[in-house]
């Protein structure tokens, strides 16, 4: 059970929450899973690698 999926309390300005049911409606996602992407890709960005990858692939990668 350790890679059960955490769950947390997220507050947004309506404007905010109503433009991401667009995109996500458009993406053909869930707002969760919009916003679960949007967050991996910054975490992508930011790492240079997907935040999901086991440690030993992204060392046989460098």
């Amino acid at each position: 059970m350790a890679d059960e999926a955490k769950k947390f309390l997220l507050r947004l300005p309506p404007r905010v929450f109503d433009e991401l049911r667009r995109w996500a409606e458009q993406d053909m996602r869930s707002i969760n899973g919009q916003i679960e992407w949007l967050l991996r890709q910054a975490l992508r960005a930011r790492l240079g690698h997907d935040p999901d990858a086991p440690a030993v692939a992204r060392k046989k990668k460098a």
